[in-house]
């Protein structure tokens, strides 16, 4: 009777063991995405842009800075104020700040969304009142006003992962080509200098940053540069193909184009590893400097920004974030 039990359990198993496994089916998960609205994110750049110039140092960057303190306290969980008193290659002394804005504080996770509220204090590029600030709509408006935007959508529903939006200063107070002082290696981006070299959590970190520069211009298209291929090829990949999927695959288009010299190049460059961070910035070939058409002159005003831009952007970004 044992060896009888012993074989019916044998065989018992046998055939257990050759079952065919049963598949798991391959469950897909609806990640819910809000509608990046382009009104709004318009609005955020007009109201920017009624302040005039936001050129560290006048009353139009002082305003500026308490509205969009303001703006993102309404929206987020906490906000930090950088300040710091940053010397440009005039001489000048920037009384700068950068404001950093967070969804979960506390979330390990997290990504960080970046832009320049600053403008360019001289038109440098134009042919006509050069020394006079330019509007700046968007060449430091547009990146804001879609960052704002998000920021909005997301204080309606946050995101799983913690969020860091930080809006650098005294990007745009580069030393122009033509200037009569001394060369100043790194004049521009002195605010993401500053951040980069001074965290403003101790140990930062955070998995990726995405930096938004001059997202508002018509027909604009957003090209793999090469500092943020060569930094975070992983994010380029990711934020890409998203918006292909998306049908913004005009607007992004996969072509690796040469070095621009951004805030992304400085954080990646001066706190390695801590945040890779691509730029999401137009590529012109028809113009010399390969930028926005309007780049540093006085035509960068409000009403040649563009809605649909705004949107392929917007959108882009906020599906990135999500699905996270």
């Amino acid at each position: 009777m044992r060896n009888i039990f012993i074989l019916l359990v044998g065989c018992l198993l046998l055939s257990c063991s050759n079952e065919a496994p049963k598949r798991k089916k391959n469950v897909e998960i609806k990640i819910e995405v809000p509608s990046f609205n382009a009104d709004s994110a318009f609005k955020f750049i007009a109201d920017q842009v009624a302040f005039g110039p936001r050129v560290p140092n006048t009353p139009g960057h002082i305003a500026c800075a308490n509205y969009l303190i303001e703006k993102l306290n309404s929206y987020c969980d906490t906000v930090i104020v950088q300040e710091a008193q940053l010397t440009a290659f005039d001489g000048n002394v920037l009384n700068s700040k950068n404001i950093i804005a967070s969804f979960k504080p506390l979330r390990a996770k997290r990504v960080m969304l970046c832009a320049h509220w600053d403008t360019r204090p001289f038109a440098d590029q134009d042919t006509e009142n050069k020394n006079v600030a330019i509007d700046g709509a968007n060449d430091g408006g547009s990146g804001v006003g879609v960052l704002l935007e998000i920021a909005r959508q997301f204080s309606l529903n946050k995101p799983d992962i913690g969020v860091d939006i930080i809006l650098f200063d005294s990007e745009d107070y580069g030393q122009p080509n033509d200037s009569e002082y001394p060369r100043m290696e790194h004049s521009y981006c002195l605010g993401s200098q500053y951040w980069a070299t001074h965290l403003h959590k101790s140990n930062y970190f955070a998995k990726y940053g995405i930096l938004l520069d001059m997202v508002g211009g018509k027909n604009a298209v957003f090209t793999q540069e090469l500092a943020s291929i060569t930094f975070a090829p992983q994010v380029v990949k990711k934020v890409w193909n998203t918006a292909a999927k998306l049908g913004y695959g005009n607007t992004f288009k996969f072509q690796k184009t040469n070095l621009i010299i951004d805030d992304h190049l400085y954080i990646n460059n001066l706190a390695p590893g801590r945040v890779p961070t691509i730029d999401i910035i137009e590529y012109n070939p028809a113009t010399e400097s390969h930028f926005y058409e309007h780049w540093h002159t006085h035509e960068d005003k409000l009403e040649n920004i563009d809605k649909n831009t705004l949107k392929a952007v917007g959108q882009t970004v906020l599906h990135v974030v999500y699905n996270e």
